[in-house]
């Protein structure tokens, strides 16, 4: 049996989310979702909380046929530890799977096989865009699988984004480079 680790924020699942796990799914038989950020939430950058995150990823990958655990990543600022960090929080894995050059490094430097995927429709499945067009009161819906924009809908996620995105100047979200949880990914 094989099992991945894949991390992302998921500041919502988006449909290059879910298509990345669907490719990944035909490499694993189980796939552990890291979700980067768990202590971060109701700002620009990290609107939802770690909870919410898991509702929609649980939600989404019911229906693949493949065994998934989405596990909370509180962020650490210390790259020489964070791969021990996420296998401390996490189920055993054999194979990480980013994109990031960063996350990468780092788990090549940990002795543990990467592999990387084509991602999918990047310029237009991206969680900034996303949340972006929520905060607008655009057409985010399309962006997203069904199943995310029922528990966005059940939380009053959209109204959090717009109040937020309204008042919050302190927020960063132009910097996707720190630590948070990992090299931060949409």
């Amino acid at each position: 049996m094989t099992r991945g680790f894949y991390i992302g924020r998921f500041q919502p699942l988006h449909e290059g989310h879910y298509a990345m796990v669907e490719r990944i799914g035909e490499e694993v038989d189980e796939l552990v979702v890291g979700i980067g950020s768990a202590d971060q939430s109701h700002t620009a950058r990290n609107p939802f909380t770690a909870g919410e995150r898991i509702m929609m990823i649980t939600k989404t990958l019911a229906d693949l046929d493949i065994i998934t655990y989405a596990v909370p990543i509180e962020d650490l600022n210390r790259n020489s530890v964070w791969v021990s960090h996420v296998q401390s929080m996490s189920p055993r894995f054999d194979v990480a799977f980013s994109n990031n050059p960063l996350v990468v490094r780092l788990f090549e430097e940990a002795g543990i096989e990467v592999r990387q995927s084509p991602m999918y429709r990047r310029e237009e499945f991206e969680g900034t865009e996303v949340r972006q067009r929520i905060a607008d009161d655009g057409n985010w819906e399309i962006l997203v699988p069904n199943a995310v924009v029922e528990v966005i809908d059940e939380i009053d996620g959209a109204e959090r984004i717009q109040q937020i995105s309204a008042s919050d100047t302190n927020d960063n979200d132009a910097d996707d480079t720190d630590m948070n949880g990992g090299p931060s990914a949409d």
